[in-house]
């Protein structure tokens, strides 16, 4: 309940800054009693009445109603287990000199029950260096995407009633799975400042966050699985009785080279968080210090080789956007149209994330990292497994794929993973290893939430179908982190 009312007032003071912003940037008016979020409104009606009022272009009026500006109607899968969302939607923009500040907000309801609510900031400096010619002998500089500095802030709920947990490490059974529920509510912000002077083959970043998370954890709703409280202690699942409110702080550094002439692209991410409790059993000497703070660090490198030189490829997701909008420029706040172009990639990840705790103190159950299926970010990690079936807070996870276009935004994909979930005193090696591999298809149509159908095979627990639709717009930027 606590989440809840934080959650509320956060939108509430979020949405007054809105009202602000809508009052001195957006959409350009003549009309001195009109404002420009009511200017916005109006261009929105004139549109859709020219793309809805005789039905005659289907694709344009889907358009207009799911990524429309200031409104539009918001889809996307919930959680694994949780279902689809929707619901509605705004965006507007302020663009002073030099920068571009970006709030949105919006929430979405299953029919299960669950339903996430929230709201979204964003500015970044937008000013450019004007080009200049090159001296008499002297090198051309490769034309680069410019890195701006980019900060947010969010507040943001979500609840789930419908999660299952198997228990903690490699090797729990599966006849062990039970159903929990979770509330959560997370607010804070990040902010990414480029160094790409320092070493500008690298295209350096360096990446910061501070977050409060909230948690309300309970039994769970899966129909003919018993819930968590009936096989599962707080000894062997970590804050079942008792989840303290976080403190969670996180640096690290981000490098994405495009190397062999943009042949071949990286992205690396090398992150610390801190998650901070001054809650929980008291097992530790120091009151001050909870028996759930711990520390993580994560490395996630991922390699992309297009397949293509020119053409249009899938849009790929815009840190500089709210996940409600996909802009494809400062001043072009339109999503990108749908491309017939030959498009491809063959990708290629390794993550791994491994967390530090003192004596005598272990990682909430809820706040550990899972393969199988999907992870509570919908994620794909070791799809042939059920949702969530391998807990822990140390995880090892290699991907691999290749995606195609077969016709305009339909393309087909081949995947295959390898990881492991152990538990805290247990080592992170390539015993107990998992497996699997699928196929399947993608539609990424302009701005639209990024549709994905995959059959996944591997290990000895059968298979696994699996449908989800990408919480953000396509071209949007991705919400905060669950765990």
């Amino acid at each position: 309940m606590k989440g809840r009312t934080i959650a509320l007032i956060a939108l509430v003071v979020c949405g007054h800054a809105a009202a602000a912003i809508a009052q001195t940037g957006g959409a350009q008016t003549t009309d001195p009693n009109e404002s420009r979020i009511g200017a916005e409104m109006r261009l929105q009606r004139e549109l859709l009445a020219e793309s809805c009022g005789s039905f005659k272009t289907l694709t344009s009026c889907a358009t207009s109603i799911v990524t429309g500006h200031p409104l539009h109607v918001s889809f996307g899968s919930i959680a694994p287990l949780n279902g689809f969302g929707g619901g509605p939607a705004i965006v507007t923009h302020f663009t002073p000199k030099n920068w571009r500040m970006t709030w949105s907000g919006g929430a979405v309801f299953a029919g299960g029950g669950a339903w996430r609510a929230g709201t979204y900031f964003k500015a970044f400096r937008t000013k450019i260096e004007p080009p200049r010619l090159a001296k008499p002998g002297e090198r051309l500089r490769p034309i680069r995407i410019t890195e701006y500095p980019v900060y947010t802030a969010y507040a943001q709920t979500i609840s789930l009633p419908s999660l299952a947990f198997y228990g903690i490490g490699a090797d729990t059974p599966v006849e062990a799975k039970t159903a929990d529920g979770m509330t959560e509510t997370i607010f804070g912000g990040s902010a990414t400042v480029p160094f790409g002077k320092v070493v500008p083959a690298l295209r350096l970043s360096v990446v910061l966050e501070g977050n409060g998370r909230l948690f309300d954890i309970r039994d769970g709703e899966l129909d003919g699985v018993p819930v968590i409280g009936s096989g599962f202690t707080e000894h062997t699942a970590p804050g079942l009785d008792t989840q303290p409110n976080f403190a969670q702080f996180g640096e690290g550094v981000r490098i994405r080279p495009w190397l062999f002439n943009d042949r071949l692209q990286l992205s690396y991410t090398f992150l610390y968080q801190q998650f901070l409790s001054t809650e929980g059993n008291n097992l530790l000497p120091l009151p001050a210090i909870s028996s759930y703070s711990f520390q993580r660090w994560t490395i996630d490198l991922n390699h992309v080789i297009p397949l293509y030189r020119t053409g249009g490829g899938p849009v790929v997701r815009d840190e500089r956007n709210t996940p409600n909008e996909c802009s494809i420029s400062q001043s072009v706040h339109e999503c990108a149209s749908v491309t017939r172009d030959r498009w491809g990639s063959v990708n290629f990840r390794a993550f791994i994330s491994k967390s530090q705790v003192d004596a005598g103190a272990a990682v909430p159950f809820y706040l550990q990292s899972t393969l199988g299926g999907s992870d509570i970010n919908s994620e794909r990690t070791l799809a042939s497994y059920d949702d969530y079936r391998f807990r822990g807070p140390h995880v090892i996870l290699f991907q691999g794929g290749i995606e195609h276009a077969l016709w305009g935004p339909i393309g087909a994909q081949l995947m295959f993973e390898g990881g492991k979930v152990a538990a805290q005193p247990d080592p992170l090696d390539f015993n107990d290893w998992r497996h699997s591999v699928g196929v399947g298809m993608t539609i990424r149509a302009g701005g639209f939430p990024v549709l994905n159908a995959s059959w996944h095979t591997g290990g000895p627990e059968g298979h696994h179908f699996i449908i989800t639709m990408d919480a953000a717009l396509l071209g949007g930027g991705s919400r905060p982190s669950l765990r």
